[in-house]
């Protein structure tokens, strides 16, 4: 139990951001109104995507470095689950985008950028299934792995600032700093981050352990 402290945290953290989230007081801004609400959710998904990428390229960095196969197994793992939370911020982005925008999906830089990122890592899963030869599948998606995240920061952080874009704090856009975001708001923004990637790190963990189990079986 003690080794699994951080499992508790994690649910007792989200429990008080979604408690918070759904009853805290948020300002009322024209246009986004209670819509806000969604920034505890759908800013901090990303966050920790971002952050479980991270976590897969050392992993895929490793594997090439030592030829461990269980690298690849851990590396594959956090790019599944950043892949599922990167899924569930396009979901939330959508509703919040309906709401505000009046489009689940308009023509928006920063919209069609994280489209092509998330495509790139779908092909990253794709790529991992057309091989049999299981370290040659994991040298070959762990140098993907590597170009694939190298592509995907600059996809959905340089890009769109560059160019008109709909999103807080890019295309000439004030950031949500400048949006009135409250002081007890960022006490419910950060602690979001902390606890869906905890809880990522959790899913991740048992993967890993499956597929673990499964190669043994295998074996």
């Amino acid at each position: 139990m003690k080794k699994n402290w951080w499992k508790a945290l994690a649910v007792l953290i989200f429990i008080y951001v979604i408690f918070q989230g759904m009853l805290g007081t948020v300002p009322r801004l024209p246009i986004l109104n209670e819509s806000i609400r969604n920034v505890y959710f759908h800013v901090p998904l990303w966050f920790s995507m971002i952050i479980l990428l991270v976590a897969s390229l050392v992993y895929a960095v490793r594997y090439l470095r030592k030829g461990r196969i269980d690298d690849d197994r851990i590396s594959v793992e956090f790019a599944n689950t950043a892949i599922l939370f990167g899924v569930l911020g396009c979901l939330t982005g959508s509703m919040w985008a309906n709401y505000t925008w009046g489009d689940p999906w308009p023509n928006d830089p920063k919209l069609n950028s994280v489209a092509v990122g998330m495509l790139l890592y779908f092909a990253y899963l794709i790529l991992r299934g057309s091989f049999d030869d299981e370290q040659r599948r994991a040298r070959i998606s762990s140098v993907y792995n590597i170009f694939a995240f190298a592509v995907f920061i600059p996809l959905i952080i340089i890009l769109p600032r560059l160019t008109d874009s709909l999103h807080p704090g890019n295309g000439g856009n004030p950031a949500f700093g400048e949006y009135q975001m409250t002081g007890q708001m960022r006490l419910v923004l950060y602690p979001s981050v902390i606890a869906l990637t905890l809880i990522g790190v959790w899913i991740t963990e048992l993967r890993v352990r499956l597929r673990r189990l499964k190669a043994s079986v295998e074996e």
